[in-house]
Parts: structure tokens; C-alpha cells; sequence
């Protein structure tokens, strides 16, 4: 399991956790835009990486999103210092400047950078939204803070290592060793980012996991015949409602955290402030965890369930029997070892950030994005107090 609460507490470090405040700025009750730009510029986000071929295929989104959100807090931040900044201190910042408009540039700016292919449409919302601002200095103001903030992080994260083209991958032969996987073998993704530079961690395996249980051992045949069974794309031991849960949540699980944590913002009534340092906290942790999973994977390079039960008669363990046809529910596989699992881990961060921020008893929406149903939780508690997130997911309502 990983050890969120560290990392997590690394990244509270930075933002500099206070209690809760929601009261709105006179600026945000007078504005007339209809949402705070920190939820508007992150729909927006969403709406491009669930865009087909979108997301550059060599890049996580989980720093994209953790780019962003930085660049929308440090600029709120800038100008109202109640927390301290993430990265970028400017000097001699006028608190008359606008937030809102020292926001909407800084993600405006980020985006347009990381998505050119979508400049015109984020010029477009940038401009509606300056619209709906008073035309004068304040605003002015905001927009030159929100072009420094932006442009600095963007300077900042240039040669954080993402970049580079990926190294490829050779598979192991031993057993336990990843393999490219069936249907389609597609070669393994993400190979570069166990050296990407982490946001808030000091190095990518500062919580790497203890290794995987040995082939032989009891916890290893335990979890192994669980997964052939429940697994099995055509198994007769998984519930209706678990083949539901598992087709829900096969998606890019990022893209849930941050619509999970739109909807709690929104039902808090969090103001400009919060709302930014809410998703600055979540989109960090979530980008750190993407590094420091992966840098365990290819540490431990780990098989994958469709690998390990097609070739059960290698593991020299007399309680594993192998199926030679084997496929997961998902038929395809993600293509990267097994060990940490990466929904777990990511899962584990989101929901320790939104319990520690807003607590535990709240309800949201989340919608899949593999299937065409929304599920309903009345509380994050279960979901935050295990070794993951995914095996407490009964508690959604599905469909909704």
C-alpha cells in the first residue's frame, strides 16, 4: 500500500493546510460569471483529454491537471497571500488586482500551451469570461499576474523529463515477469515517468510500496484464484452488480477525482480561494502518485493477471492452475506490470485529500466514462480507510 498520508502531508506543506473558510469575496458576489473559474477551466480540462487522440499519448494526464490547478492557485494567491505558494512569488503584487481574472488567464494560458490544437476555443471561453468582468484596472491587474504565474510554472516544468520519448521496454523471461500482454500486445506505456520530476515528493521512490508477495506464498494463491475467478471475462462467480462496478470504473481514474471533486465544491459553496487550494492539494497528489506508481512498476515489473494465469504451470506453485485462454473482464489490458495498482493508488489519494478537506460525510455525482450511468455515494469514509479504493465501491447506486 502506499503511504499517502506522507506525501500528502509533503503537499499540505507547500499549500499550508488552514481551516476552512467559505466565505465568497465581494469580488465573487458581484461576479456574474455563473461558476468560479477553478470548476470552469477544470470542465474544460476534462472535455479535452475525453476528446479522442486529445492527450498526447506519452503524456499523463495526472500532470497536466496538477499543472493547471498550480498555476490557478499560485495566481489567486499572489494576490490574496492567505496560504503559501506553491512555486511562483511575484513582487509587488497589487491586492486590487482581480482573482478571478488573475485565475481564468493562468488556466486559459497553461491550457493553450499544453493543447495548442484547442487555442481557439480557449480563446474564445477566456474571452467570455473577461466579458463578464468590469473593464478596468483590477482586471488589468489580474491578467498580467495570471500571465506571470502561468508562464513561470510552464518554465518550470519544461525539462521535468516528460517529455523525452520513452525508452522501450524488453521484457523479463522468468516467471512473475511482466509481458506484453494479450489481445493486442500493446507495448508498454509511460516508460519514462518514473524519472519525471515529481511536483511535491523529493525523489519518485521516496514511498515506493514493499515488494510483491512471492509466487509461492499463500497471499499470492489467495489473490490469484480470486482474479481467475471473479475476473474471468465470462466468469460465473461475479455478481451482476460487480461486473457493473468494474465496467463503471474502467476509465482514466483521474478524470473521476476531479469530477468527484467538483461536485463537492460546488455542494460546499467553496469560494475562489479554497476551491483553488482544494484542487491544487488534489491534482498534486494525484500527478506525485502517477510518479511514484509507475517508479515502482518498472522497479518490480511485476506480471499482469492474464499473464500469470495463462502461464500458472511456470510460478512453481502446486495451487495455481493455469488457463490458457484466459481474458479479463476489460478483454484488454493496461500496458504496464501489475504491482502497485495504478486505480488503487490514485484512488487512495483523491479520496485521502477530499476527506481531510471537506470530511468525510458528503454525497456527489460521478459519471463513467465506459458506461452511460452516473453513481450516487453518500459518503467517502469507506472509500478513504482501505489499503484502495476500488474494493469499498459498492456503495454506489447503480444506474443512477
Amino acid at each position: 500500500m502506499f503511504r499517502i498520508l506522507p506525501t500528502f502531508a509533503l503537499i499540505s506543506a507547500f499549500l499550508q493546510v488552514a481551516p476552512l473558510a467559505n466565505a465568497a469575496t465581494d469580488e465573487e458576489q458581484n461576479s456574474a460569471q455563473p461558476v468560479d473559474p477553478v470548476i470552469e477551466w477544470n470542465r474544460t480540462l476534462l472535455a479535452i483529454v475525453r476528446t479522442p487522440g486529445a492527450q498526447p499519448a506519452t503524456i499523463h494526464s495526472t500532470r497536466n491537471f496538477a499543472i493547471l490547478h498550480a498555476a490557478i492557485y499560485d495566481a489567486v494567491n499572489n494576490i490574496d497571500p492567505r496560504f503559501s505558494p506553491y512555486l511562483v512569488r511575484l513582487p509587488d503584487v497589487p491586492r486590487s488586482a482581480s482573482r478571478i481574472a488573475a485565475a481564468d488567464q493562468a488556466a486559459h494560458d497553461v491550457l493553450a500551451f499544453l493543447y495548442p490544437a484547442f487555442q481557439a476555443s480557449l480563446d474564445a471561453e477566456l474571452q467570455q469570461d473577461f466579458a463578464l468582468l468590469p473593464d478596468n484596472e483590477r482586471k488589468a491587474q489580474g491578467i498580467a499576474v495570471g500571465q506571470a504565474v502561468a508562464g513561470q510554472l510552464l518554465a518550470a516544468r519544461s525539462a521535468d523529463g516528460a517529455n523525452v520519448t520513452p525508452p522501450p521496454y524488453v521484457p523479463g523471461n522468468q516467471p512473475g515477469d511482466y509481458q506484453l500482454t494479450p489481445p493486442n500486445f500493446a507495448p508498454a506505456d509511460f516508460t519514462q515517468w518514473p524519472q519525471v520530476t515529481p511536483f511535491a515528493l523529493e525523489q519518485a521512490d521516496e514511498f515506493r510500496p514493499s515488494p510483491p508477495p512471492a509466487l509461492t506464498s499463500d497471499l499470492y494463491t489467495e489473490v490469484f484464484n480470486e482474479v481467475k475467478s471473479l475476473g474471468f471475462i465470462n466468469s460465473t462467480t461475479r455478481t451482476a452488480e460487480q461486473t457493473e462496478i468494474g465496467r463503471f470504473w474502467n476509465g482514466n481514474i483521474q478524470d473521476f477525482w476531479n469530477e468527484i471533486a467538483q461536485t463537492a465544491a460546488l455542494q460546499r459553496h467553496l469560494n475562489l480561494e479554497h476551491s483553488a487550494r482544494l484542487f491544487a492539494l488534489l491534482n498534486i497528489s494525484l500527478a506525485d502518485t502517477a510518479i511514484a506508481f509507475f517508479e515502482a512498476k518498472y522497479t518490480y515489473n511485476f506480471w499482469r493477471p492474464v499473464t500469470a494465469i495463462r502461464l500458472a504451470d511456470t510460478d512453481g506453485n502446486p495451487q495455481t492452475e493455469p488457463d490458457p485462454t484466459w481474458l479479463p473482464l476489460t478483454t484488454k489490458t493496461a500496458p504496464d506490470p501489475s504491482y502497485p495498482g495504478a486505480h488503487s493508488a490514485i484512488s487512495k489519494a483523491g479520496a485521502t485529500v477530499l476527506s481531510f478537506y471537506l470530511g468525510d460525510q458528503f454525497t456527489f455525482d460521478v459519471t463513467s466514462e465506459s458506461l452511460a450511468s452516473d453513481a450516487t455515494f453518500h459518503s467517502l469514509l469507506r472509500s478513504g480507510g482501505g489499503s484502495g479504493t476500488e474494493p469499498y465501491l459498492r456503495r454506489a447506486t447503480l444506474p443512477h
